[in-house]
Formats: C-alpha cells, structure tokens, sequence
C-alpha cells in the first residue's frame, strides 16, 4: 500500500512539475497582486465559513451515532472527537488514513471494527449522493428559471446537472436493491467483474456486502429519513462555507459577486480534485485544479484564483487541523501511529469478513 502511493506521489509531483514548467511563460502571475488580495479579504465572512465546517464536523457525529443506534446506543456528539481526530489525520496524511475514522470509533465503543467499515461505506455513499442531489437541483433549477448568464458555459453546465440527476437517481435504485437483495446484487457484480478480474471482482463483492452491512443499521424508514436530512443539511452547510469564502474576495467583482449556482461548481470542482488526497503535495495540486477552474469558468484573474483557492482549503480542509491536534493530545492519539494501525486492522478484518449467508437477505 505504501508503495503504491509513494508511486502515485511520484506521478503527481511530475505531472505538477510539468504543469509549471508549461506555464511559466505562459501565465502571467504578479504576486503583489496576490498579495493584495490575501490582504482585502473580508475576513468576518472567512470566520463565518470556519464556523460552518465545524458545524458540518457535529452533524458527521450525529450522523455516525445515528448509524450506531441498532448495535449500540450513544450519546449524539459523543463521536465527535473520533471526527475531529480523523479528518485532521487525512488533512495531514492524505488519504490512506481514512480508516482512522473507523478504527477510533471501534476503540471508544468496543464494536467490531467490520460493522464501523461497513458505516463509512454508507457514509460516503450518502455524502456523494447528498452533494449530487443539491448540485443537481440548484444547476437545474437555475437553467430552466435563472437569468441568462447565470451559469458559466450553461449548456455544458445544464448537461452535468442532468446527469448528476441521473446518477443520483441511479444510486437511489442501487442502494434499495442492495437493501432488499444485498447477496444476490453482490454475487452479480462479482461474477460480472470477474470476467475481467477476479481479484476485482471480489473487491467489488466485498465492498456490497460491506455496504449492505450498514444499511442494516437503518431499520424503519425514519432512521432513513434522519440520515437523509443530516447528509443534506451537513452539504449545505458546507456549500455556505464555499459560498461565504468566495464572497470574501472583495477586491475580485466575479468572485466577490459569487453566487449559490456558481459555488455549486466550484464545490465540484474541489470535490473531484481531493479525491486522490495526497500528503501536503495534494494541497497544491487541489490548489491549481481550483484555481484554473475559476480562472476558465468565471474569468477570475489567476492572483485572485489562487489566493481564493488556496484559502478554501484552509477553510473547508486544513482548519480542523489545530482542532484535531490539540484534541489528539488530550486522547493521546499519535496521528502516523493510528493511521498505520487503523490500515492494519482494516486488512485484518477484510480477510476475515466471512461471506454472505444463504437467505440473509430474506
């Protein structure tokens, strides 16, 4: 595993040496101009979008405790260290240490770390659904009742709202089958994958019956309807945080006049960027694929792109951190210690997830 990000790390760092190297004589960058930027930012508006990222980390908590409910019953904001802790150590060691999470809740409530796996997977699952869902509402609704000029590129733009519809929809059938017929879904996809692979076709297999697990935690239609309501209220929040810190460019007339539809892609943007997290190197290439998108899409000038950029990943990425650190101390949790640890277990437990059960699904 270490391997194969340091291989990855490698990638990126050349891809990104090259992407300077491209450039420099392209781009005209002036960074007393940046500078200014940084310096005119209204900084009561940065405040409010902080605020609503660590709003966003208390509605994860409910969340997760929400998802406990079935196997054990704990105080809603009792989780709330095991987030904090955990997103800094992504912040800070990219993403293999995403079973952090996971594994500190498995440690603080004596449940098997499977059934924890089992509700990140769920987890993630709503959050992509929750951020399609109200990307795709808010594009459409504007290009079918917004003034022209609304949407940069709307065409394109309306496009991407109908298939974030679709896939949206798409998963909404994926997770009911996989709640009735978890087994039956997770041998098809397997057999169907394996054509190709059967390593990948048992990775698959494996990563439905995970998810099946955690939909079990949601046993009558209001569980359901809880976890629904807190993904999407944690999404919008976080979306006022976008939103609030764009508007924070004063000094910008398209970033400071930023609006909800225009965030909306930029929220995108920033998503699809951070997938591939990579320690300390992935903050600068999520700050060039920002930048250049509000540089394309919004006519922003480069100075003030970047400096927006790169202050959305302090804001929405990188702020838990002196948060998650001091709380670190207080558990006595040593972040490479517990992401190392939490990886281990999560192989250990993998190989020893046994397999479906004829008529578990009945």
């Amino acid at each position: 595993m270490k391997k194969n990000h340091l291989i990855l790390g490698l990638v990126v760092l050349v891809a990104l040496a090259a992407l300077v190297f491209w450039g420099r004589d392209r781009i005209h960058f002036d960074f007393g101009v940046f500078r200014s930027q940084i310096t005119l930012v209204d900084w009561r508006r940065i405040a409010i979008a902080i605020g609503c990222i660590y709003l966003g980390y208390c509605f994860r908590a409910v969340r997760w405790a929400w998802l406990l409910k079935p196997n054990k019953k704990v105080p809603l904001l009792s989780l709330l260290g095991t987030q904090v802790i955990g997103f800094t150590a992504v912040a800070l060691l990219g993403r293999v240490a995403d079973p952090v999470r996971p594994y500190l809740v498995t440690k603080k409530t004596g449940l098997p770390l499977s059934s924890q796996f089992a509700v990140y997977i769920v987890e993630r699952l709503f959050d992509l659904g929750s951020t399609a869902l109200i990307f795709s509402s808010v594009i459409l609704f504007t290009a079918w009742f917004g003034q022209p000029g609304a949407l940069p590129h709307p065409e394109i733009v309306k496009k991407a709202g109908y298939w974030g519809m679709a896939l949206t929809l798409a998963g909404a059938v994926f997770l009911i089958a996989v709640r009735l017929a978890g087994g039956m879904v997770a041998t098809f996809l397997e057999r169907t994958f394996g054509i190709v692979s059967k390593k990948l076709g048992a990775a698959v297999g494996d990563k439905v019956r995970s998810f099946r697990a955690g939909l079990d935690t949601m046993h009558t239609f209001g569980d359901f309807g809880a976890v629904v309501g807190l993904s999407l209220g944690m999404w919008m929040i976080i979306a006022l945080a976008y939103l609030e810190t764009t508007r924070a460019f004063v000094a910008s007339p398209q970033l400071g006049g930023m609006t909800l539809p225009k965030c909306m892609l930029l929220l995108a943007f920033s998503g699809a960027s951070s997938v591939f997290q990579l320690p300390v190197l992935g903050w600068f290439t999520q700050i060039g694929f920002v930048a250049a998108a509000m540089v394309s899409f919004y006519g922003a000038a480069p100075e003030a792109s970047t400096a927006c950029a790169a202050l959305l990943l302090v804001v929405t990425f990188l702020s838990i951190i002196p948060v998650g650190l001091i709380w670190a101390q207080f558990e006595h949790v040593s972040f490479r210690k517990i992401a190392v640890e939490s990886e281990q277990a999560g192989d250990i437990a993998a190989e020893k997830q046994p397999p479906d059960t004829p008529g578990r699904d009945d």
